[in-house]
C-alpha cells in the first residue's frame, strides 16, 4: 500500500510560480511511474505530467515548457514544478503512483489558486 501527500500549493498571482511537493509513504515508489492530475470545478480530472522509474518525462499539451515533472528517490517524493501560471491552470492537483496498468494510488490533492 503506498500513502501519498501533496502539499505546496496555493494563492499565485498570473505569470508566477509554485513548486508542488508529492511525498510517498508505504512503500519505495523508485520503481514506479509517477503522475500529477488536476480537476477544475465543472471539469474531469485530467493528466498533467509523468515521470517514469527511468526518468523518462510526458507532459500534457497545456502545459509543456512551463511545468516540469522531477523525482527524488531518495526523498520518495516527486516534484511538480509549475511556472508562468494562469488562471486556467487553476484546479485541485493530485498525485498518482501506478500500479500494474493502472494508476492505482492517489493522493488527497492541493488547491491551486491562479488570480489574474
Amino acid at each position: 500500500q503506498v500513502q501519498l501527500e501533496e502539499s505546496g500549493g496555493g494563492l499565485v498571482q498570473a505569470g508566477g510560480s509554485l513548486r508542488l511537493s508529492c511525498a510517498a509513504s508505504g512503500r519505495t515508489v523508485s520503481a514506479y511511474a509517477m503522475g500529477w492530475f488536476r480537476q477544475a470545478p465543472g471539469k474531469e480530472r485530467e493528466f498533467v505530467a509523468a515521470v517514469n522509474p527511468i526518468r523518462l518525462k510526458t507532459y500534457a499539451d497545456s502545459v509543456k515548457g512551463r511545468f516540469t515533472i522531477s523525482r527524488d528517490n531518495a526523498k520518495n517524493t516527486v516534484y511538480l514544478q509549475m511556472n508562468s501560471l494562469s488562471p486556467e491552470d487553476s484546479a485541485v492537483y493530485y498525485c498518482a503512483c501506478a500500479g500494474g496498468n493502472d494508476w492505482r494510488y492517489w493522493g488527497q490533492g492541493t488547491q491551486v489558486t491562479v488570480s489574474s
